[in-house]
């Protein structure tokens, strides 16, 4: 029997929409399914929420709950990583704290100060996981779901690269999803391809039935005032391939915009928009427990869209499967760091996960995933080496932030996030640094 552990099952609501997907597929309807995370109330809404589920598709699931991390993995065949590691509590520290300075961020959880203290948070728990994988179950794939993307699968890399890791991203497909609606094109009779880094690839093929889709676009661009005004389509115009990810994400990872109140306006950039998004992710899951309380039935998704059942599926099946995902650069993207987590297209099929080389990026565009990458690589190097100076330098290189502030303010606003986050960080990195 599969057997699938969920690291960070508490996220309700994401842990729904997996075994949702799961358990419709009729090979995979007695998984054996562990559910884990540190929050005992959240697990328990979580175990509720997976029995639900097994009763409203008439499936038989073996459903275990523990917030033992080490037994949730043990003889795991999968282990889906969706860490959240603080909670909305540092989620609103990292937009509250960079706030006060003058900065402004919109998702905060990829790249930026924001992005980079997740990343500090998170570390050390994806260490913990690759230990205990590599002593209870050193055969499985980690299906990873957290973010910074980027950062985290690039310090697996380089920490535990005995574990067999990809990270997992939708942003890919629902960027050929509403494009293929916007031109009025079935989604599932196009043919795309992206490469670049999480968050920040370009879709680089995009076509129905042997049309190239990019023209059409253009012409619908230019026929759209209101659609100009939006950051990824601006910079679809300015560096003539499309980005795939929102534009709320879009808009922090370049010196561009954020900075400049006439470009907020212009551009429809909603400042501060993760914080209402994880309110909601709040109210969901209070809602799904009263839900359960009440014995009521919860909303079930149609669409299957999340990569991880599509892997399950295929590696233990013997289907073949192509996703994006994010892997070390060994050889995939030429013009961009060997070795640094880059997006791109992987066959997967009962052998394992096998990423394709994309040859080299439109120069603009690698320059951007560069800059991008830069921020990311002094991250990983920075708690690799237990220097809280280099922290301040992946600050001090990002776009968004040497657009906006000071010298003098980023050290500060490092300083100031060093103390608000106390002992979620790790303890070489809650020092003040003089320079």
């Amino acid at each position: 029997m599969t057997r699938i552990a969920f690291v960070g099952a508490g996220s309700v609501v994401f842990t729904r929409q997996l075994l949702h997907d799961l358990l419709r597929v009729p090979e995979l309807a007695e998984v054996e399914v562990a559910l884990h995370d540190v929050d005992a109330d959240r697990l328990d809404t979580a175990r509720r929420t997976a029995e639900h589920l097994a009763a409203r598709t008439g499936t038989a699931p073996v459903v275990t709950a523990t917030t033992d991390r080490a037994a949730a993995l043990d003889g795991a065949d999968f282990v889906v990583n969706m860490v959240q590691v603080g909670g909305i509590d540092a989620t609103r520290t990292d937009f509250e704290v960079p706030a006060r300075f003058g900065l402004r961020q919109t998702i905060g959880d990829t790249l930026g100060v924001g992005g980079v203290f997740r990343a500090l948070r998170t570390f050390p728990v994806l260490t913990a996981i690759a230990d205990d994988m590599t002593r209870v179950c050193p055969e499985a794939h980690l299906l990873n779901y957290t973010n910074p993307m980027a950062m985290n699968m690039w310090w697996l890399s380089e920490t535990a690269p005995q574990v067999r890791a990809v990270g997992l991203c939708h942003s890919v497909y629902w960027t050929v999803h509403d494009l293929s609606e916007l031109l009025g094109v079935p989604v599932e009779e196009v043919a795309y391809r992206a490469a670049g880094v999480n968050h920040q690839a370009w879709l680089l093929e995009w076509s129905h039935r042997g049309e190239d889709l990019y023209p059409r676009l253009r012409e619908r661009v230019a026929a759209d005032p209101e659609l100009r005004r939006r950051v990824r389509v601006d910079m679809f115009r300015r560096l003539g391939w499309y980005p795939t990810e929102t534009s709320e994400h879009s808009s922090e990872y370049v010196p561009w915009y954020l900075h400049d109140d006439a470009e907020v306006e212009r551009l429809r950039i909603p400042v501060g928009d993760y914080l209402g998004i994880s309110e909601d992710n709040v109210r969901e899951y209070e809602h799904t427990r009263e839900v359960l309380d009440a014995g009521g039935e919860l909303d079930l998704p149609d669409e299957v869209a999340e990569y991880a059942p599509q892997v399950i599926r295929a590696m233990t099946l013997g289907e073949e499967v192509t996703i994006h995902g994010n892997v070390p650069n060994r050889g995939l993207v030429d013009n961009l760091p060997e070795g640094a987590c880059v997006e791109v297209p992987c066959t997967v099929d009962a052998a394992g996960i096998h990423p394709q080389p994309m040859g080299s990026l439109p120069p603009q565009c690698a320059a951007l995933n560069h800059a991008f990458l830069d921020v990311a690589g002094l991250t990983v190097r920075a708690a690799l080496e237990e220097d809280p100076l280099m922290i301040r330098q992946a600050v001090l290189v990002d776009p968004n932030t040497s657009a906006t502030l000071a010298v003098d303010d980023v050290f500060a606003m490092c300083d100031a996030l060093v103390e608000a986050h106390g002992d979620l960080l790790p303890e070489w990195a809650r020092v003040r640094v003089s320079v």
